[in-house]
């Protein structure tokens, strides 16, 4: 591995070397070819190197477990989120928006309700969604499934956050796909704040912002004239009835800000994922095989490892980015002055053959005794800022997976894989992991 000062030293610190490209150039080949750009540059200058890139600037991108462990496990005061962050889209409340202390202060606030017995009540929602999804399934011809995983994890992840039904449900079930959608595109490209009216991303952001507002306004109202809100375990009543360590309650915009972002951050990349598991299911007919058979058994050590090795040859967010906070900060051997960012690329650390053996061949046993490494498999980012959700979705991706199973027999396929289509924030399969199903007769039902 090589390394430069670069000319203008006092405002970079000491980087590693990288391509000397202009920053556009660089910026559109990152876009255009994500993965073949990072695999070309760590073939190059190893596994840290240095871009620079529209908006970001300069960029640190390492891949290297040692290099991540320190990153991920520095104080917030030293390395925290990237200020070119969702929050800009979420809101200043948000988990992506907040920083330091305060977003330690709403980490433990929200942790509850994706842990222990609340994250086991939601099993039955989860299963419920699945099966009132899959009715409409068709037998014997070929479908696309990522709009059914969007829908069962949509409703699943309203009804866990929100506990809403109806109308309000159906309201918000309408307005988040296009909320997201819109956000991705914001979160990809830079676009101007003004101008053309509602083709203009962000004025669409608004507007939909106001929508969702007046939903949660509305949900609040319900929720505080509900006699049985101590006994509900939706994130929306555990918000409205906790307290901070000083006695404080959660504001009016921390609540919308949070479930924004849960709702967005638990929807579209769980779906994906599902979605990429039945794509690869379907040519592994030795894996599908085995994990159909475990489905007769109770037990789900095979379906956990599938969930892990799909989330490792196919991470639908391919990064993390950080931004050092302090004049000063050593990674390795490299000197970060403040400002600077560092990325973690995902898909290289979950393609690095040191880590992970033959790492392009799918293969679940890897994963079958033995847990994925902390900062080696890190689909769920890692440190402060790993996702809160993370039990939550590898629940969630277990009940549905053992549902599709039991009710359906998944046909295999020799055609070559779907290709990797961007979504803005999240990559799914090209095709929408397209699957031909038959419904098992009662008596078959493993």
């Amino acid at each position: 591995m090589t390394a430069v000062t670069l000319p203008d030293a006092d405002q970079a610190g000491h980087l590693p070397d990288g391509p000397s490209a202009p920053p556009a150039a660089q910026g559109i080949l990152e876009i255009a070819a994500p993965r073949a750009c990072m695999r070309r540059l760590r073939a190059r200058y190893g596994d840290a190197f240095t871009m620079h890139i529209p908006v970001f600037g300069r960029v640190v991108v390492i891949s290297d477990p040692a290099q991540v462990k320190q990153l991920f496990t520095a104080d917030q005061k030293v390395v925290d989120n990237s200020d070119m962050n969702l929050g800009r889209l979420l809101g200043p409340d948000s988990f992506f928006g907040l920083s330091g202390d305060a977003h330690k202060r709403q980490r433990k606030l929200l942790s509850p309700p994706f842990h222990g017995r609340r994250l086991r009540a939601y099993e039955a929602i989860i299963e419920e969604e699945t099966r009132r999804e899959m009715v409409a399934w068709p037998e014997g011809a070929e479908f696309a499934t990522l709009p059914s995983m969007m829908m069962i994890t949509l409703n699943a992840i309203l009804r866990a956050v929100f506990g809403a039904a109806g109308y309000d449900l159906a309201e918000l079930r309408d307005l988040l796909p296009k909320l997201v959608a819109n956000g991705s595109r914001l979160a990809r490209l830079p676009v101007p704040r003004r101008g053309i009216g509602w083709w203009n991303p962000w004025e669409r952001a608004e507007a939909y912002r106001a929508q969702y507002e007046a939903i949660v306004d509305r949900l609040i109202a319900q929720a505080r004239q509900d006699p049985a809100l101590d006994s509900r375990d939706d994130v929306l009543a555990l918000m409205l009835q906790a307290r901070y360590d000083d006695g404080s309650e959660v504001t009016r915009g921390e609540i919308g800000d949070q479930l924004l972002s849960l709702l967005t951050a638990g929807h579209e990349t769980t779906a994906t994922t599902l979605a990429w598991a039945i794509e690869r299911l379907r040519r592994h007919p030795d894996i599908l095989a085995r994990l159909t058979a475990e489905c007769g058994t109770g037990h789900n050590a095979l379906r956990e490892a599938v969930i892990f090795e799909v989330q490792r040859t196919r991470p639908v967010v391919d990064r993390v980015i950080r931004q050092v906070r302090v004049p000063v900060m050593r990674l390795g051997p490299w000197t970060l002055l403040r400002g600077q960012h560092v990325r973690v690329s995902i898909y290289l650390m979950h393609r690095d053959p040191d880590l992970f053996p033959d790492p392009e061949r799918f293969d679940p046993d890897r994963f079958l005794h033995a847990r994925p490494g902390t900062y080696e498999w890190i689909p769920f980012g890692g440190g402060a800022r790993r996702c809160i959700g993370a039990a939550f979705a590898h629940m969630e991706m277990d009940v549905v997976l053992r549902t599709l199973l039991r009710e359906f027999t998944l046909e295999p396929t020799a055609r070559r894989g779907e290709r990797w289509h961007s979504r803005g924030i999240a990559s799914c399969p090209a095709a929408g992991a397209r699957a031909v199903v038959r419904r098992r007769a009662a008596a078959t039902r493993v």
